[in-house]
């Protein structure tokens, strides 16, 4: 079972550290070293699907390993525990922004690069990158919970 809880932990490092790193990492750093926005938001973009992805795969495990480590440990799952409930709204939150904002922006880039050099974001684009910024620091809030939530369980007070 150790390795089951080995395999939970490493799943929400990979998420929540993938996050922080984007976010205080990443992105501020292409923004400030590359040329332009366009060639920044052409290593950011494709960085976020990344991230995305990785959210997606690291939620399936630790829910798998967690249902399978609960079943384990009290022959029963408990499907609606406040980590299991955490990590499914991290994981609507992240398909969202996946499915849902991520493509609107990047039509909205298009419209921009036709527009010429230079041109102003449109005011539906600020929105919708607020939208993914906001999306993204709700998945890490939620994931800082989780990580509370999770030592605890490990800790038997839960």
């Amino acid at each position: 079972m150790s390795w089951l809880r080995a395999l939970m932990l490493l799943a929400l490092i990979v998420w929540i550290g993938g996050i922080v790193f984007f976010a205080f990492v990443l992105a501020p750093t292409a923004f400030h070293v590359l040329p332009n926005t366009e060639a920044a938001a052409n290593v950011v973009g494709p960085s976020l699907t990344a991230l995305h992805w990785m959210g997606i795969v690291s939620g399936l495990v630790f829910l798998l390993c967690s249902l399978v480590c609960d079943f384990m440990r009290h022959s029963q799952v408990r499907l609606f525990s406040p980590a299991h409930v955490l990590i499914l709204l991290m994981l609507g939150l992240t398909a969202i922004s996946q499915f849902v904002i991520t493509p609107h922006l990047r039509v909205l880039r298009t419209e921009m690069k036709t527009a010429g050099p230079g041109a102003p974001p449109s005011p539906e684009f600020n929105r919708l990158h607020q939208w993914s910024e906001r999306t993204e620091g709700g998945v890490l809030l939620l994931g800082i919970v989780v990580v509370v939530l999770t030592a605890r369980r490990f800790d038997g007070r839960n």
